[in-house]
């Protein structure tokens, strides 16, 4: 059976991916910062979908931490064949782009950003060293502020505008080995990371900022990661796939 890494993966569009994945028949390894209920809520899901799952923790910003990582999770079920590059930080303050902290800076591109890109080097050194029929193929999560500005977010916007080239680039570089790198790109999505402007994008969904007026869900983002993991986007390589209700569509 295939195995799936999720950075990130214990709630929120981390657990909506990983529950995807397992109904699509991948056995799950959950990576996150902390192991808590959420996690442990993560797991139990995972396996009630009747795949078997584990937790490991380790923060991806620490490049250090990558090998450690990689090897505890091929040992755990085999190799990997999907790494879903999810985890990440918003901003320490939103506030005055010129106000900006050099710690919150340096938190989102390396947490974002940095991470990502050599976790995503590692996988890819260690898909190529694998034999076997399976599809393998690595995701990243980044977000529709990869193009739409939000000047209160500015170093967040940056980290992802760095993952969506991060993606092209490793997309580019792994398109002749049958590894298939994708983009994938939410809007407003229904987790603990919008929570603190919920009110507010409530009215704004209500009143057409969206042409489809409802929060995104972590299951939508899943179902998209899961037909990409499992090869149904065989003549896609590199672009962004939209998660965002029509967000990012340009209306008169």
């Amino acid at each position: 059976m295939p195995t799936a890494l999720i950075t990130g993966g214990r709630r929120g569009i981390g657990r909506g991916c990983a529950y995807a994945l397992a109904e699509a028949g991948f056995d799950i390894v959950v990576n996150d910062l902390v192991e808590d209920g959420a996690a442990a809520e993560t797991i139990a899901g995972i396996e009630k979908r009747g795949r078997h799952a584990t937790f490991i923790q380790a923060d991806i910003s620490d490049l250090d931490a990558h090998e450690e990582l990689i090897e505890t999770a091929a040992g755990a079920f085999g190799p990997i064949h999907c790494l879903v590059n999810n985890a990440g930080v918003s901003v320490l303050d939103r506030g005055d782009l010129l106000d900006v902290s050099m710690e919150s800076y340096d938190r989102c591109l390396d947490t974002n950003l940095r991470g990502p890109f050599f976790l995503t080097q590692r996988v890819a050194r260690h898909m190529l060293d694998q034999e076997g029929g399976e599809f393998r193929s690595i995701i990243t999560i980044s977000s529709v502020n990869a193009e739409i500005l939000a000047v209160t977010r500015g170093e967040y916007c940056v980290s992802k505008a760095g993952m969506a080239m991060m993606s092209k680039l490793f997309a580019v570089r792994l398109a002749d080995t049958g590894i298939g790198v994708y983009e994938i790109r939410p809007g407003i999505i229904r987790t603990d990371m919008t929570a603190p402007a919920r009110e507010r994008y409530d009215r704004e969904i209500a009143d057409g900022l969206t042409p489809i007026r409802r929060w995104g869900e972590p299951e939508d983002v899943g179902r998209v990661a899961a037909t990409a993991a499992t090869g149904g986007l065989p003549f896609s390589v590199g672009q962004a796939l939209y998660v965002d209700g029509g967000l990012t569509l340009r209306t008169f």
